[in-house]
């Protein structure tokens, strides 16, 4: 089964030489994953700045700038992920940086056939 592990953390709150730490710890957990089969995919998000939203009301389209949700921690990046179950998607979830001043979703993904 697929997870997607979501993670959240505040922009802007990390020194470039700790960002690039995380950069390095995240890739070799991309690694790590792809060696003993859990990796499917991973990415970093541009900035909330860079986001758009979109709603459609009344059969109109309505764009506004950022994320739908005003929060102190934003969706920075995600890594998807196969795994036996909830237990092993959430310990794979423990290993991710941000999970240690941010918060990783777990979520399973419904695949259409």
């Amino acid at each position: 089964m697929k997870y997607m592990l979501l993670i959240y953390a505040e922009e802007k709150t990390k020194r470039r030489e700790e960002q690039d730490d995380c950069k390095k710890e995240a890739v070799k957990l991309a690694e790590e994953l792809r060696s003993n089969g859990h990796y499917v995919a991973a990415n970093p998000l541009e900035p909330v700045a860079t986001a758009k939203s979109v709603r459609i009301r009344d059969g109109k389209r309505l764009v506004t700038d950022g994320p739908f949700a005003e929060t102190h921690e934003q969706l920075g990046g995600y890594f998807l992920i196969e795994a036996r179950d909830i237990d092993e998607a959430i310990a794979v979830a423990r290993k991710i940086p941000m999970a240690a001043n941010g918060t990783v979703e777990v979520r399973p993904v419904i695949e259409f056939p």
